[in-house]
């Protein structure tokens, strides 16, 4: 899909103008309502959901948005056993806001789910006086997207929930947050493989400053240029590289190590939420064991940005868990 096509979220237009969308509906108590991960001869990239009847009721309902409402148009969707991604294109301005469309969705799922609890055991919806029965009581996630770029993001991130799903139960010691990692005189939360912290050598990435300005108001990027190289290089030795990878220059490195398949630690500006799935690229480093993601931050949902400030204090870290890593090496 070419991603000029499309039109995209103005900000002005409060909901109800063109645009494309991520919603997420979610079953509250995240039981495994929906259907069932089948993993044919124990490959992730096999795997695929087989729906309950409840599940096929929700894809039912999901496909009448675009029959109530002709300006939305169903880009794709997958379920998964506990919850519902689906990506919508409204083509032109509307009367009523996408909100309020997927609010009428919601409704009627909560009223399946309802139905579906009610036709197994009729004592859950008469002892739940109060709405507590677990199916669908959150109002879904809309997520508008608003950069070019994203949408094909978007649909491989929706395309590849069961085989990521598939990984992670095919390899729980790895994709589990791991808590009370102490390295250094600090405690962090990981993801990834943690017996990198074993090996004999560490150093940290750091691009500074100095050298990016050479190259980019002197013409001089032989001294940034040899730092990269020399980063890659250590690496290819058996070094373990540790970074938050913050400046592009670093993020080009990183590229490097995942392309060639080298280890390294990862320092991430935020914590670990609930059901935490890496990002595609850093996803299937984790899976090739490649990769540890260290963060010292509870996990905060209000955080958009990354600080000056954290920026210095992961880079600190990066250089403390070089030191006390390499030290301990050394002392077994």
């Amino acid at each position: 899909m070419e991603d000029n096509q499309w039109h995209w979220q103005d900000d002005k237009s409060a909901w109800k103008g063109a645009g494309i969308y991520h919603v997420t509906l979610t079953v509250s108590s995240r039981e495994p309502l929906l259907g069932t991960l089948v993993i044919p001869d124990n490959d992730p990239k096999q795997a695929y959901v087989q729906r309950t009847e409840l599940g096929k009721a929700v894809i039912h309902a999901l496909a009448q948005i675009s029959i109530l409402h002709p300006k939305v148009i169903l880009l794709r969707y997958c379920l998964m056993p506990d919850h519902l991604h689906a990506v919508l294109y409204v083509t032109q301005s509307m009367d009523t806001s996408i909100r309020m469309i997927i609010r009428g969705f919601w409704q009627g799922v909560k009223k399946l789910g309802r139905e579906q609890v009610s036709s197994i055991d009729p004592n859950i919806i008469r002892n739940n006086e109060q709405n507590l029965y677990p199916i669908f009581t959150e109002m879904p996630f809309i997520r508008p997207l608003s950069r070019r770029g994203q949408l094909q993001m978007m649909i491989h991130y929706v395309q590849m929930n069961p085989q990521r799903l598939a990984t992670k139960r095919m390899m729980p010691d790895y994709f589990r947050v791991q808590d009370n990692i102490e390295l250094g005189g600090r405690t962090y939360q990981g993801v990834g493989n943690v017996e990198l912290l074993q090996r004999a050598r560490f150093m940290p990435v750091h691009v500074r400053n100095i050298w990016v300005e050479d190259a980019e108001k002197h013409g001089d990027a032989k001294p940034l240029r040899d730092y990269m190289n020399s980063c890659v290089l250590n690496a290819r030795q058996g070094i373990v590289m540790i970074s938050p990878f913050i400046s592009q220059y670093e993020q080009a490195v990183m590229e490097v190590l995942l392309k060639e398949g080298l280890p390294f630690v990862y320092i991430a500006d935020n914590g670990f939420r609930d059901y935490y799935k890496p990002q595609d690229s850093l996803f299937d480093a984790v899976a090739r064991k490649q990769v540890l993601i260290l963060s010292p931050w509870e996990y905060d949902p209000k955080k958009k940005h990354v600080s000056r400030a954290d920026c210095v204090a992961m880079n600190k870290m990066a250089e403390e868990i070089c030191s006390f890593c390499s030290f301990s090496s050394h002392l077994e």
